[in-house]
């Protein structure tokens, strides 16, 4: 029976630590399948070195979110509305700018 593709992801970043698609993707896989806490870590670890234009920023919101960890999710709201707008994504900005108008 072949592995999990978390386990894939896993096998793949150890050969390559520094391959931000690996360790994005995943974040995303952990958060898919319900594994939160793993997710919110990979995305972490992604953040503090990726140039992301927003999306991860709203993917550790959302998941601190649903962890019940509210000034964590604002924290990464409010960063995903600057770098959105840095990059030119005024949609996104908005959408995040709109969560943190929602009480957790």
């Amino acid at each position: 029976m072949p592995g999990s593709r978390a386990d894939t992801l896993r096998a793949l970043l150890e050969k390559r630590p520094d391959d931000l698609r690996l360790r994005f993707g995943l974040a995303v896989e952990y958060l898919s399948s319900g594994q939160l806490e793993e997710g919110v870590a990979e995305l972490q670890t992604y953040l503090e070195v990726a140039d992301d234009e927003g999306n991860g920023w709203g993917r550790l919101g959302a998941a601190l979110r649903e962890l019940g960890r509210e000034e964590e999710a604002r924290a990464a709201f409010t960063r995903g509305v600057e770098v959105a707008e840095r990059h030119g994504h005024p949609t996104m900005a908005q959408e995040f700018r709109e969560e943190l108008e929602v009480e957790g």
